[in-house]
């Protein structure tokens, strides 16, 4: 890069495992940037050290002698109230933890290209939008200005097509691309269907699993040595903390000696004893297949989504460290007939397609990024919880389904549940079945008060308008009645105001106080219907309140918070479950989309902040 080269945006690939910063150079090509210790890659680890916090290598190094000091694998628990494992005591929100490594990587880019703020960070496709929205959180609190996420499969495809030339002056390719992006990286696996059509990059379908990556290979490896150190010495490393950390850091070794070798001779010590065993591809992949099996069965499901066949496809993409392992290769090919690409870097395809993307949205080079287009799609079903007529019980309506491209807009007609019902409450839930089970709370829009003896099943019309950025807008109007609402719900969960203003203090001066556990999540109990302003979490879903009688009306401030049992969850499943409460909008069993129906002026909420809600 020429001196003196100040890049309007960066991307961030924040990675489960490893984290990389790219940026465009002055002639518009993504260019990595190395962090402080000369390396492409930044382990996404901390250390809570005496002096203040530690990332990167030097902080796995530090936690190989204080284990209770570190904390791995942040990514994984993005979106829930607090970190699994307590450090140093504390249970601190993923998001706290995942904008240390943030700042590391701000910090170690500045001394190459000079101060900046604005970036892209990249997230798995799969992410729902308490992931999305605490991953915002975490840039922020690392002092970055998040000017976009991007899935990661899709900057992956972004930096293919550059490869290829798309973005040259004469631009496009020659025909249709159809490829298909195979993401697996240390912690989460992502599978996108992409067509590249000149400059136009459309996400056709998408399907992931948050809980499947690298790590879980490496778990295996630490099964196979302790089993065979249980074997020889009747002891079990696993059951001491710093054996955990040895037989981490050796499966890791052994998975990597194993991307190039068929076998590998493990020399293990614990406590004075030793392990000499060996490791073979072939048994590898045996131990492993099914986790193997998941990533084509999470494939399949992505070409059924796409409605397409392997033989449509036209590329192959392997991205993420974790694609370096044989049998990823074989058994992908196995399953599609055809050649795997693998013309990306697996460690720097995802952070140079953010860093495009950043040019893309801030028109860094006009002549090289001039009608470029990037369309994704929403990786869950969005709906609302309503009364099913028939049965009485709640279930959830789609409204707009997963895989639609974005923007996308719906309106479904529902009715009022009861006879003078006192107001209406939409909640709004992402993923998740028909029952609504494991479905998502993203927010609620409330229409408060209804006219008095307002007769059941008046009509309600329900729209949703998802943006291309993520941002969900809801609102509710009862035509017959001239009332309604809106609010926009801003990736649903995160930090609340207080907490992310006391965590940013927190960061700034280094974690010296963290005082006691402050990952307590704000209050999400349902409001009651009868009276919605008085409960709770009214203020935490950011309403406004709207009818043609009565002025705009908020709730008071918010309420103390309560901590939530942690639930298995598959993937995809939510990280803070909708409760099946009373509902007080039914299903119309004869209308699935409202006709035109001409509603009064909707008046915009988007200036009320969505407060963070518990996540279990």
């Amino acid at each position: 890069m020429s001196k003196g080269f100040k890049p309007l945006a960066v991307g961030i690939d924040l990675g489960t495992t490893f984290s990389a910063v790219a940026c465009l150079d002055d002639s518009g090509r993504p260019r990595t940037i190395q962090n402080a210790e000369g390396s492409l890659t930044t382990p996404s680890a901390v250390f809570l050290d005496r002096s203040g916090p530690v990332v990167g290598a030097e902080a796995i190094e530090a936690g190989m002698l204080e284990p209770e000091r570190l904390a791995l694998f942040a990514k994984r628990d993005v979106g829930e109230v607090a970190f699994r494992n307590k450090v140093l005591g504390h249970s601190l929100p993923p998001e706290v933890l995942e904008a240390l490594v943030l700042k590391k990587l701000k910090e170690d880019a500045e001394l190459v290209i000079g101060p900046f703020e604005k970036a892209v960070v990249t997230v798995p496709a799969f992410f729902n939008e308490p992931c999305r929205k605490a991953t915002q959180d975490a840039g922020r609190l690392a002092g970055l200005d998040v000017i976009d996420i991007i899935n990661e499969p899709t900057a992956a495809a972004i930096t293919y097509g550059v490869g290829q030339g798309f973005l040259t002056p004469q631009g496009g390719s020659r025909e249709l691309e159809r490829v298909l992006v195979y993401d697996l990286g240390g912690g989460t696996f992502d599978v996108t269907v992409m067509e590249i059509d000149g400059r136009d990059f459309n996400t056709v379908a998408t399907a992931g699993d948050v809980y499947l990556g690298g790590v879980d290979w490496d778990r295996r490896i630490v099964d196979f040595i302790a089993e065979a150190f249980v074997k020889e010495h009747g002891v079990d490393p696993r059951q001491n903390v710093f054996g955990q950390q040895e037989l981490m850091q050796k499966a890791n070794q052994v998975k990597h000696a194993l991307t190039q070798r068929e076998s590998f001779i493990i020399g293990f010590n614990f406590e004075g004893m030793r392990l000499r065993t060996e490791l073979s591809q072939s048994v590898y992949a045996k131990m492993t297949e099914d986790l193997v099996e998941r990533t084509l069965l999470t494939t399949r499901i992505a070409m059924d989504e796409a409605k397409l066949d392997f033989k449509q496809l036209t590329r192959l993409l392997l991205v993420g460290g974790s694609t370096r392992m044989p049998m990823i290769q074989s058994e992908l090919e196995h399953l599609s007939g055809l050649k795997v690409d693998r013309s990306l870097s697996p460690d720097e395809a995802i952070c140079h397609g953010a860093a495009i993307y950043a040019g893309v949205r801030l028109n860094h080079d006009a002549s090289a990024f001039a009608g470029v287009s990037v369309t994704n799609v929403n990786s869950h079903d969005l709906g609302v919880l309503a009364v099913d007529p028939m049965t009485g019980q709640p279930r959830r309506k789609i409204m707009i389904a997963r895989n639609s491209p974005l923007p996308a807009s719906m309106s479904v007609r529902f009715r009022t549940h009861k006879k003078n019902q006192p107001n209406v409450k939409i909640q709004v839930v992402e993923g998740g079945d028909d029952l609504g089970t494991n479905a998502t709370m993203v927010g609620k829009c409330y229409v408060d008060p209804l006219p008095p003896d307002t007769p059941k099943g008046t009509d309600i019309v329900v729209r949703f308008d998802y943006a291309q950025d993520g941002r969900l807008t809801v609102g509710a109007s009862l035509p017959k009645l001239n009332c309604q609402a809106t609010t926009l719900l801003q990736r649903g969960q995160g930090l609340n105001a207080e907490l992310f203003e006391l965590w940013a203090r927190r960061i700034a001066n280094g974690l010296d106080d963290l005082g006691t556990d402050v990952a307590t999540p704000t209050s999400n109990d349902q409001p009651s219907e009868a009276s919605p302003a008085d409960s709770d979490d009214y203020e935490n879903d950011a309403p406004v309140i709207v009818t043609a009688a009565k002025s705009t009306k908020a709730a008071s401030g918010p309420s103390p918070r309560k901590k939530l049992k942690r639930v298995t969850r598959k993937a995809g499943d939510s990280n803070r479950v909708a409760k099946k409460t009373a509902t007080s909008i039914e299903i119309d069993a004869e209308e699935k989309t409202a006709p035109n129906i001409k509603a009064p002026p909707t008046i915009d909420t988007s200036d009320w902040k969505n407060r963070r809600r518990g996540i279990s």
